[in-house]
């Protein structure tokens, strides 16, 4: 909770600091790389920074907390936090990398907006930040400990036993313990980060869900080959790389399972609803019901731009095929008919002709425009906002829109 006396300096500020919000969070990865280059090279993701995905991101966080401090004081921030703090811990983020963050994140908001940073303006601002960065650290903490492993303490070698084509432009591939251990528990849903060395020397990490059921002795993570929309945005870096060069045999370095896009134990009914590689966290999902032979009753929606790009096809529909309250409804741009299934259909995802039991709770991974669209839909069906919910592969721009 903000201070009385920052209350009214960030409600006063908050318009003009949100309006330069992304001018600022450009600078403040300038200003953050200029000093620690390693970051970039190490830690971040460089194509989220080239095409300015990962400072959007970060802006709307901030807009959103702030605006959540003045605007609702008494809210817990939990819906904006969580998924940072997960993402934190996939990466083996610490407490002690905040203040460095703090001070050019600080240094950012007066070089952007000079004279206008009073002290009392600063000083309000950082308390801001303070207040976001401490729930994180806290939050982070907690997730540590809940792993049994010290801060940061997430990266472990796994070998690579099984790689297998999924799709046109998907791979996935098994990963076992090298200590011959049994793999770390997880909850349906969650993802891990793999961390490799490219040619330039520079270690990239890169999160992936985990695409089969928790209780296996292996984890298995399915990786499409992310490339550039016409020379506009470089090819997938870590993508790439694992397309070329990840071997039945090889060792990768893969971080503990995060994610708070997580399967709940439950009778209620369900909504999966995922778009080309989105349905990676749902296979999670139904490979846990089908191996728990739940009863629940379970709408999967799938779209892709083709049968040839729906990465396992033939297993999600083995797996709607054992759960007897579950139905499958699939959407493709072309090509309906190679799927050979009675639910495909020609064209974009459209629940107009489905009938969701407004109890439902729903879970969606895929593209923006796909979910925001699915989840008007849902909305409109009856399904109460709190009730859906979303995963993004890379930075979340849900809130910065």
């Amino acid at each position: 909770m903000l201070s009385e006396q920052s209350v009214p300096v960030v409600e006063a500020t908050l318009p003009a600091v949100g309006a330069s919000l992304n001018t600022i969070t450009e600078a403040f990865y300038r200003r953050l790389f200029e000093e620690r280059p390693e970051l970039l090279r190490d830690l971040f993701n460089r194509t989220n920074q080239a095409t300015g995905t990962q400072r959007q991101a970060l802006a709307g966080a901030v807009a959103a907390f702030a605006t959540l401090l003045v605007e609702r004081p008494a809210e817990r921030p939990d819906a904006i936090l969580s998924r940072i703090a997960h993402k934190h811990v996939s990466l083996g983020i610490t407490a002690d990398q905040y203040p460095l963050v703090g001070r050019h994140l600080m240094g950012a908001v007066g070089e952007v907006l000079g004279e206008a940073v009073t002290p009392e303006v600063a000083a309000a601002w950082e308390e801001v930040y303070w207040l976001m960065a401490n729930a994180l650290i806290a939050a982070e903490a907690r997730l540590y400990a809940g792993a049994g492993v010290a801060e940061g303490d997430v990266w472990r070698p796994m070998e690579v036993t099984a790689r297998t084509r999924e799709a046109d432009d998907a791979v996935s591939l098994v990963l076992r313990r090298t200590d011959g251990l049994p793999t770390r528990p997880f909850l349906p849903g969650q993802y891990v980060g793999v961390r490799v060395q490219l040619p330039d020397g520079a270690r990239q990490i890169r999160q992936y869900s985990l695409s089969a059921a928790p209780d296996r002795k292996t984890w298995r993570i399915t990786v499409k080959r992310e490339t550039g929309a016409e020379g506009a945005v470089p090819d997938g870096e870590v993508s790439t790389w694992l397309h070329d060069n990840a071997r039945v045999g090889d060792v990768l370095d893969v971080s503990l399972p995060a994610g708070d896009l997580a399967l709940p134990d439950g009778d209620s009914p369900l909504v999966l609803a995922s778009a080309g590689i989105g349905i990676t966290p749902v296979l999670g999902m139904l490979d846990h019901l089908a191996r728990t032979s739940s009863r629940r009753p379970v709408t999967v929606i799938h779209a892709a731009r083709s049968p040839r790009h729906h990465a396992h096809r033939e297993e999600q529909a083995e797996l709607v095929g054992r759960l007897p309250g579950a139905e499958l409804h699939l959407w493709y741009e072309q090509d309906a008919h190679e799927a050979a299934h009675p639910a495909a259909r020609t064209g974009r995802a459209d629940l107009a002709h489905l009938t969701p039991d407004p109890a439902s709770t729903a879970y969606l991974c895929g593209p923006l425009p796909f979910m925001r669209a699915v989840r008007g839909q849902l909305l409109a069906k009856g399904l109460h906002p709190s009730a859906v919910h979303y995963e993004v592969f890379g930075p979340d721009l849900w809130q910065s829109r």
